[in-house]
């Protein structure tokens, strides 16, 4: 049986796109802003407070491992809240090139490892339209080993150490997205896997992404009323049955083009479009371009980044 999860992550290709080190010392506080880019913050140690994200204010500690899939603002501050003259207070980039909040001499009372990831491939909104607003995991074992392995690598000033933290991150990063199941409400695709109705749905779209589903046909899968299945679906994934199938088909067509697997003939037929030119109308409405541009604009940013890795 397909793994949906493992397929959606393998289709976007998460990579980590910047880290930076973070030490704070008594009062501080600082507001990431918007980007639409995916924020992760990890604690190596110490603790400070999450404010804003999910209007929660709540207390991160050592361990602790936090992702914002659609990177909407927050602020991080000191334990005990500063006063607000601290939000006009500027980091500083220390020798080392950690930045440093607050007292720039005084202990530092936590480490941070922030950064954004980006996609290689696919869209961006399937990922963030599936995912909770914020992930914060707590106390699970495996994540901790990871975030002590990323502390030790990240401080040991080893050969090849900042490639190493970045594909820990990457480990991190999926662990943490399929540990979230049961650890919040929200809407999404990890939700949708943990109800049983649903989840054997999910998978057969992922098995079967060309054939010409109906929303009876998946109801009976589910064993379930079309009306009450429909209804369960878009309380438990956030979106339509319909939808979820389209967004999955452009995300495999996206991969395909960007990866050059077929012709545009044999990936509409391989994401189930009767002819190249409805897939060509259906792909241009989704993404803004026809699929021949976009295969050449994926190209095209794929040599740049060869270019810029060979300099």
């Amino acid at each position: 049986m397909i793994d949906p999860l493992s397929e959606m992550i393998a289709t976007l290709q998460p990579k980590i796109r910047v880290v930076k080190s973070v030490s704070a010392s008594g009062y501080w506080r600082f507001r990431k802003v918007e980007t639409g880019q995916p924020y992760f913050c990890i604690v190596l140690s110490g603790s400070c407070r999450l404010n804003g994200c999910e209007s929660i204010e709540r207390e991160i500690t050592e361990g602790d491992f936090l992702l914002a899939p659609s990177g909407q603002s927050f602020e991080i501050c000191s334990s005990t809240p500063p006063s607000p003259r601290v939000a006009r207070m500027q980091p500083q980039v220390m020798l080392d090139g950690e930045i440093r909040h607050g007292d720039l001499i005084g202990p530092v009372d936590v480490r941070l490892l922030v950064g954004h990831c980006r996609f290689e491939a696919g869209d961006p909104r399937l990922w963030m339209s599936l995912l909770p607003e914020l992930i914060h995991i707590r106390g699970h074992r495996r994540l901790r080993s990871l975030v002590e392995l990323i502390a030790d690598e990240s401080s040991s000033g080893r050969p090849a150490g900042e490639f190493i933290v970045a594909r820990l991150i990457e480990a991190l990063l999926v662990e943490a997205i399929r540990s979230a199941e049961g650890l919040t409400p929200s809407k999404g695709l990890v939700r949708g896997l943990a109800d049983q109705r649903v989840s054997g749905c999910i998978a057969q779209l992922h098995q079967n992404p060309g054939k010409a589903w109906t929303v009876t046909q998946l109801a009976e899968i589910a064993s379930l009323s079309r009306s009450a299945f429909y209804h369960r679906f878009r309380q438990t994934v956030g979106t339509t049955p319909m939808n979820y199938l389209l967004r999955w088909r452009m995300a495999l067509a996206m991969r395909m083009l960007r990866e050059r697997t077929g012709n545009i003939s044999a990936i509409a037929d391989r994401v189930g479009y009767s002819s190249a030119s409805t897939f060509t109308v259906a792909f241009t409405k989704f993404a803004g371009v026809p699929p021949g541009r976009y295969a050449r604009q994926q190209e095209t940013i794929r040599s740049w980044d060869s270019d810029r890795t060979d300099r």
